[in-house]
């Protein structure tokens, strides 16, 4: 069981002034946030104003930051840099905060077609945002999380005025930050995540999914500004879950992309699959299915980062007869492992080395090592296999011994 997980519950989507409010609601203190706020060199721009409200029947805590003046000029990123690192939080929470702004940058500057550094922010770069994505840090730190979860979020449907015009929700940042996110649309006629909200996500959840046995210990709501057909409210769970069934695993969140493919020739595949290792996919594989009418055909997996799915959904097409694919999230749980390079009589060789639950280890030597010092040797695979193994498992057997005794 691990303890302090948090949930997001966004099915009426997230902005910044829900995220206080769900966090004060969850038990964040006030005065606290307050405090570490008032460390901020744009104290004379707002006042956070914190009231008890209710929409639609479900009460909750409602944040608003309400705006004394604006700033006399747009604000880059090195601005919003200096204002948070003059504040002298610790670094956990400027490095948070940063973060969150240095996406919102990045998205912003795709979509200009320009850099981080000339983007000058919009409405994320206005006072309220600072104060926003500034404690989300602050609160998301307080509360010592060690894994935060989001399943789908709502991200709203209809038109929203924006910098960039009228657009369609979601609005440009909102989807490029998102990219690679589970997403639900139209579940209500208005814009329900905001950039802002959106960094949030993007920058701090570890999974995007349900964690597993989940057990909720505090649930709080934020209450959001706008009216919905539903209740708009952010809903956060705090809590534990059966997420880890030893701490020695090692976690990794994927993409898993997967399609079924019965008309393309069996020599197609190694050109395919080089080319999606060589634009970054962490692991491919094919499997042999049947389809349709009992013709026989590959299921194509690919395993990404969130980041690199619209890039290899590209290879995928181009380099493939496939006309449709499958994206989902998925998580991974890896025995800690670590490479070595090791001596031995015919050469130096990595050597993988795996620790499993109860703490021993296993080991497997590199197969293009093995394969390159027989053909250099002008030696057959299996002997040098052999040799090699033999080799490394007397060493191995010393260094547990030397351990020992020095332990004795």
């Amino acid at each position: 069981m691990t303890s302090n997980v948090l949930v997001y519950d966004c099915f009426s989507g997230i902005s910044g002034d829900m995220h206080i409010g769900a966090m004060l609601d969850i038990g964040v203190p006030a005065d606290y946030l307050s405090a570490e706020l008032a460390k901020l060199d744009v104290t004379d721009e707002f006042e956070l104003q914190i009231t008890t409200e209710a929409k639609m029947g479900i009460t909750g805590t409602k944040a608003t930051v309400a705006i004394r003046s604006k700033p006399n000029h747009a604000r880059h990123l090195s601005d919003i840099t200096a204002i948070i690192n003059s504040a002298d939080y610790p670094g956990s929470i400027a490095s948070r905060a940063i973060d969150m702004f240095q996406a919102i940058a990045v998205a912003e500057a795709k979509i200009h077609g320009t850099t981080v550094e000339a983007i000058h922010f919009h409405e994320v770069g206005a006072t309220d945002s600072i104060v926003d994505i500034v404690a989300a840090a602050i609160c998301l730190e307080h509360l010592q999380l060690e894994e935060i979860f989001c399943p789908v979020l709502e991200l709203g449907g209809g038109m929203v005025q924006c910098a960039h015009g009228l657009m369609p929700v979601p609005a440009p940042a909102t989807a490029e930050l998102l990219r690679g996110v589970p997403c639900r649309y139209d579940g209500v006629d208005q814009e329900a995540t905001t950039p802002t909200g959106a960094a949030i996500l993007k920058c701090n959840v570890d999974q995007f999914s349900q964690p597993a046995g989940f057990v909720a210990d505090r649930i709080g709501y934020g209450i959001g500004q706008k009216d919905f057909t539903s209740p708009n409210v952010l809903r956060v769970m705090l809590g534990h879950a059966a997420t880890r069934p030893h701490k020695g695993y090692e976690f990794e969140s994927n993409q898993l992309i997967e399609c079924n493919i019965d008309d393309m020739t069996a020599e197609a595949f190694e050109p395919l699959l080089n080319a999606l290792f060589a634009s970054g996919a962490r692991d491919a594989y094919m499997t042999p299915v049947i389809m349709k009418k009992s013709r026989p055909g590959t299921q194509l997996s690919v395993l990404c980062a969130d980041d690199d799915v619209d890039r290899l959904l590209g290879i995928l097409f181009m380099n493939s007869t496939t006309i449709g694919v499958r994206v989902h999230p998925v998580s991974k749980r890896m025995l800690t492992r670590e490479t070595r390079k090791l001596s031995t009589t015919l050469g130096e060789v990595r050597v993988k080395f795996a620790t499993l639950p109860d703490g021993s280890q296993r080991w497997k030597i590199e197969h293009d090592d093995v394969q390159a010092i027989a053909s250099a040797g002008k030696l057959d695979y299996l002997s040098t296999k052999n040799q090699l193994t033999a080799e490394i498992t007397a060493a191995c057997a010393d260094d547990e011994n030397n351990a020992e005794s020095n332990e004795d």
